[in-house]
Order: C-alpha cells, then structure tokens, then sequence
C-alpha cells in the first residue's frame, strides 16, 4: 500500500467511526472534510462553526523566518481563515500551547502579543485554552469558533459544471517570502544584499484572513463551493474537484502572479508558477460561481477594495485539476501542496 497523505491518513483514522445518524443527534450539520465543522447553533436562524489548526516548530515555522509575535499572529489568523472559507464570522478562540525550556516567560509574552493583535484586528475573544511543557519543540494548537447563518455555510461541493473558478488574490507570495528568508538564513550571509520584497514578508509573516470577501460570497449568494488557499492553489482546487465529482479547468493566462513574486522567482531560477500553485498559506479564497454573478461580483469586489480573479471554469467529468495553455493545450495539475506527512 502506497503511504497515505494528510488527507488519506484522516480518513483512515475517523471514517465510519461514528454513523450520520449519530451526528445528526447530536448537532451536526457537517463534520470531518471540509474547512470547518458546521453544528447546531441553539436557533433555527444560527449554526456554529469550528476548526482547529495545530503550528509545531520546525514544522510549520522557525526562529529565522518568524519572529515570537509573528508564530503567534499566524497561528490565530489561520483559524481565522478557515472561518472565512464557510462564510463565517470569527467569534471566538481557545488557545493551547506546549511550552519547551527553550521558550522563556517573555518569548511567551511575545507570542501572545501577536495573537491577540490578530485577535482584535478580527473581533475575535480569546476564551480559553490548556498550557503545558513540551521536551524540546513549541506547540501551538487554537480552536475558533464562528458563526453562519443556518444551512447557508458555504462547503466545497457545490462546484457544479459550467461555473467560473476565482480567486479573491494573488498567490504563491507567502511561500516566495518563506523561500528568500530561509535562502538569507542558510547562505552564510552570501545573499543578504540581494532582494527580497516586502510585500512577499508580510505575506508569510503576518497573512490577511479573507473574512470579508466570504461574507460578501455569503450573503450574496454567489459562493457555490468555497476553499482557503493554506496548502497551495492546486491542493485546494483538487479538494473542490473531488468533494464535487467534477473537473476543474484553470487557465495559465488567467492566474494571478504579483510582479514582485516574478521578479523575486526569476532571480532566483524559478518559475513563478511553482509558487502560484503549490505554495501555501495565502489566505485568499478559491471558490466557483454561477456564470451569471460575474459582472455583479466584478464590480462589488472592485467596490469593496478586494482583489478578484476568474482563472477558469468548471466541467463535468471524473474528478481533475487541469492547466489550459494560452494555446488551448491541457495537462492534468498534480495534486500535492504542504502535506505535513511527506518524506520528502
């Protein structure tokens, strides 16, 4: 048997664990394999949403790409994010963290100066949570819970055929910026001069969480499916293929490349596109909508001040991620991003 991804080993762990009927008692609208959990809110107009995400040093992060305040920004505002990817409000958040020796009183201090700045920048309560001691590496782990209205949080399997792809910003920009600070971190100061935007810093360092572009696909009716980009544009476009039984055509010409990440990448010997599609932790949305809500949301987003892009469209057919050259030549996107259990 091949080795399993994250997503492999999930379901090896949880499915058939517990029947749909036993879900549905106990609250569930929807439970494991989406962005968040959907659960009964305590009125017919209101349903909960929960999700939960875990930072491990060394992992997901490292003393040379994030400072103290930035691990404890980044681990909330990617909670946060998965709050928006259902067209949510982020209402509140449990915080645990494991605490090695190496970690003192005032790099705690820290962390949790950048999580509660991300905490008030978002209207979100710090509630909770557990503290104890690590052998060797921080864990991080926060829990956040939203709100949506009832039975309209928006899933990953409403991609329906003949629907246009989007993505509310440019990627690849957060995975640019972790690639230059761990090049100047690793080279012996051979690079130090050379260019690294900002813009790709802050990107990595500090994301932006789209809560307010998944309120507006909300409430406007216009989110079909709905996925954040934490592991990369082709990991997410492959979830919404196959959640919804359906093929996903993305254009090269269409996606989003910031002139600093190419700039950045043709520097350094790589191609943008690299970035684009398999880094993470953008925080953008990539979502499908129905044909007909293009201009409308074109214009609202314009309005709003938040990027919009349409890269492609939806077609019927066993699940797939597909490239469309400028010349109309297809070839299947491989389906990989971060994948935390990978050898490699």
């Amino acid at each position: 048997m091949p080795p399993l991804d994250e997503f492999g080993l999930i379901r090896v762990w949880t499915e058939g664990r517990q029947s749909a009927d036993y879900l549905a008692k106990a609250g569930v609208t929807l439970g494991i394999g989406d962005d968040a959990a959907v659960v009964y809110g305590g009125s017919a107009s209101q349903e909960w949403l929960l999700a939960m995400d875990t930072m491990v040093e060394e992992v997901h992060f490292r003393n040379v790409t994030m400072r103290e305040s930035d691990v404890g920004y980044k681990a909330l505002a990617a909670n946060i994010s998965d709050i928006a990817a259902m067209g949510g409000i982020p209402k509140f958040a449990l915080v645990s963290v494991c605490v090695p020796p190496s970690w003192d009183a005032e790099r705690m201090k820290q962390l949790y100066d950048g999580l509660y700045l991300c905490a008030d920048r978002y209207g979100v309560a710090i509630i909770g949570g557990d503290t104890t001691s690590a052998p060797q590496q921080l864990v991080v782990s926060v829990t956040v819970m939203g709100t949506v209205e009832a039975g309209q949080a928006i899933r990953r399997d409403g991609a329906k055929p003949g629907q246009l792809v989007f993505l509310t910003g440019p990627t690849g920009l957060s995975a640019g910026g972790l690639h230059g600070l761990l090049k100047k971190a690793t080279d012996n100061g051979k690079h130090a001069s050379e260019p690294l935007p900002p813009r790709l810093v802050q990107a990595h360092q500090r994301p932006t969480p789209s809560v307010k572009a998944g309120r507006i696909l909300l409430e406007k009716g216009w989110g079909a499916s709905l996925n954040d980009v934490s592991d990369g544009v082709a990991s997410e476009a492959w979830e919404i293929a196959e959640a919804s039984q359906v093929g996903l055509i993305l254009k090269e010409e269409l996606l989003p490349v910031s002139g600093e990440l190419a700039a950045y990448a043709h520097h350094n010997g790589i191609q943008p596109l690299d970035f684009v599609l398999y880094g993470g932790e953008d925080y953008v949305l990539l979502g499908t909508v129905d044909r007909k809500y293009e201009l409308l949301m074109r214009e609202c987003f314009r309005k709003e001040g938040i990027p919009l892009f349409f890269i492609g469209e939806v077609e019927d057919g066993t699940p797939a991620v597909i490239m469309e050259s400028v010349s109309g030549v297809r070839k299947p996107i491989e389906k990989r991003g971060y994948n935390h259990f990978s050898k490699g």
